[in-house]
């Protein structure tokens, strides 16, 4: 069956860009269709179970207002439904799980419930639809302009029809962009077509990409037995190492990203090595009542499972479900590794007592609904941002680019995981940056925008435009900018070239809550 639908903007991809767009886009008075292909909307926030990870200064400033809404709902959330301890309940920055990664910690289902509530008065008025499990399959096209998009629900396979006047493309690999014949990049850039000091010597690199991972939450009862069957692939995962690795990869030892020196992990606190079960804990039982939680969880996103055999982008599809399935076995490997061989500090091996927790990621097999993509397809954009841009090393005045179509800021350090050309870290030093509007306009198509990491940045600085407040600053001037255009009917082309313009949709912004500008800050 096909069927039609018609709104002003359609949002294709439900992750954390795309709520973003979509909010914003309803907030201006849009009516919106917003599709995800996953059974959560919210993306790196709940199907791909990743906690925020945020810069130093994210609980003064350095995001946007509906972003600070979205953090203090997470802990709003957890004051009104749980039974927090005296000195939780009066910590106003709780961090619910005491992760190391961010300030706030927190189970994907929270994210989930927090993103549906902010967009509920929307969708129960009818100005949002939320189309679930629907992915894109086809896109219509006249000239420079996208006509629509097709849709296909995952559960019925039916076909939708989905017409606007703006395309968001907010999924997680770019896919509205091959379909729309929009112009795209992948992979690493040579050094010699950026001049970045970071790109590849010699040729470009299209399947060089940064290695995903298919994150899960476990947590942990000692004297329990919670032994997963063994994974398939195993003996595989159990014997492989990276050639410029320093140990197996299923081992105690990885690399300090920054300087690529061996680095040795422990598994819980108590030694003076680091503990990867606290980096992303999610849970911490102290903050809540005795026996609300039997367990301290935490989320498994760490070197050991990384995956970096190949790239599920531009791939034929049975070498995208390959690299799929080798990245679930790794994780589900990795687990059984943790309860079976792992060294102990005792001298012993393994932790049994590990359990895997399915329902905090709401799949049967406990892995994350989607894997967790750093580096997606990206629009060749009017302006693209470059490490001369934004890299501390770039830049002796200490202070990043400064962009006059500025359209909000963002900070982290520019994090290149280990990639599917075998390449390990790339890891520097940035300054928190700007987010050019330029990096959100297609070279040519009129009506399509990117709401997440498929604006125009290099697989360089990809690697500090790519977490969870900056998607969502992405995001969400992407369903501005469509709003603001319907209303004056002009393109995102026409706003930027016309600074009378660009100095109105910046003040509407402001008015949103979006911040243009950093303060003085340091790098980071």
């Amino acid at each position: 069956m096909i069927r039609e639908r018609e709104a002003e903007i359609v949002v294709i991809g439900g992750g954390t860009g795309g709520c973003a767009a979509a909010l914003a886009a309803a907030r201006l008075g849009k009516r919106v269709i917003m599709t995800e292909e996953t059974e959560w909307i919210g993306g790196q926030l709940t199907s791909q179970a990743v906690p925020p990870d945020e810069h130093p200064w994210i609980e003064q400033f350095g995001c946007t207002r509906s972003y600070r809404q979205f953090r203090d709902g997470v802990r709003s959330y957890y004051r009104r439904h749980f039974p927090l301890t005296a000195a939780a309940r009066a910590n106003l920055l709780l961090n619910p799980g005491s992760g190391g990664v961010s300030r706030l910690c927190h189970e994907p289902r929270t994210a989930l419930a927090v993103l549906q509530q902010m967009l509920a008065p929307f969708v129960h008025s009818g100005q949002v639809t939320v189309l679930m499990r629907h992915a894109p399959e086809s896109a219509e096209t006249e000239g420079d302009r996208v006509v629509s998009v097709t849709v296909r629900c995952l559960r019925t396979g039916d076909r939708t029809v989905l017409t606007a006047s703006y395309i968001i493309d907010a999924t997680e690999c770019g896919d509205v962009l091959p379909l729309a014949g929009v112009e795209y990049v992948t992979g690493a850039e040579s050094r010699s077509q950026t001049g970045e000091p970071h790109a590849l010597d010699g040729a470009a690199d299209p399947l060089d990409m940064q290695g995903f991972t298919y994150c899960f939450a476990m947590d942990y009862l000692p004297g329990e037995d919670h032994t997963i069957a063994k994974p398939s692939q195993y003996s595989f995962w159990r014997n492989y190492r990276a050639d410029f690795w320093p140990d197996k990869q299923l081992s105690w030892t990885g690399v300090r990203p920054s300087t690529l020196e061996p680095v040795t992990y422990e598994l819980f606190p108590g030694t003076e090595r680091y503990s990867l079960f606290q980096y992303r804990q999610i849970v911490d039982k102290t903050h809540f009542a005795e026996g609300t939680y039997r367990s301290h969880a935490t989320l498994v996103n760490w070197p050991q499972n990384d995956y970096w055999l190949g790239p599920v982008i531009e791939v034929s599809e049975e070498e995208r479900r390959r690299h799929l399935e080798g990245a679930k076995q790794l994780s589900l490997s990795l687990l059984y590794w943790l309860q079976t061989e792992a060294p102990r500090p005792d001298g012993g091996q393994g932790y049994p007592g590990l359990r895997l927790r399915p329902d905090i990621v709401g799949t049967e097999d406990g892995l994350a609904m989607y894997p967790y993509i750093r580096e997606s397809r990206r629009i060749r954009a009017e302006f693209t941002v470059l490490e001369q841009h934004v890299g501390a090393d770039c830049r002796p005045g200490g202070q990043a680019a400064a962009f006059h179509d500025s359209v909000g800021i963002g900070a982290y350090r520019i994090d290149l995981h280990p990639s599917t050309a075998g390449r390990n870290y790339i890891d520097i030093s940035s300054l928190p940056f700007q987010i050019p509007l330029g990096s959100l306009i297609p070279i040519r198509v009129e009506n399509l925008l990117p709401a997440c990491k498929n604006l125009g940045v290099t697989h360089i600085t990809n690697g500090c435009y790519r977490l969870h407040p900056v998607e969502w600053n992405i995001g969400e001037v992407a369903g501005a900018l469509a709003a603001y255009c319907i209303d004056k009917r002009l393109s995102p082309r026409a706003v930027r070239g016309n600074a009378q313009q660009l100095s109105a949709f910046q003040s509407l912004l402001t008015r949103e809550g979006v911040e243009l500008a950093w303060p003085s800050v340091h790098a980071i």
